[in-house]
């Protein structure tokens, strides 16, 4: 159970630092892929990241399916 927590802070870890230096790498465009849905009006504007959700599910479940493979 420890070494599961300590894999999870270290995949953390990895997230934050990637979303930290995002905005300077300009092939990380996570969040504004075409695909990702956006509607403004006047006062509202709704987002939908549907694209994006996507791409982080997949990589999501290939780092989990990784780690966790019997």
């Amino acid at each position: 159970m420890a070494k599961f927590f300590i894999v999870l802070g270290l995949v953390f870890l990895a997230i934050g630092l990637i979303l930290n230096f995002a905005g300077h790498l300009s092939f990380l465009k996570l969040g504004r892929l075409p695909g990702d849905l956006v509607f403004k009006r006047d006062t509202f504007t709704f987002y939908l990241p549907l694209t994006t959700s996507i791409v982080l599910s997949i990589l999501l479940t290939l780092i989990l399916s990784f780690f966790f493979r019997r």
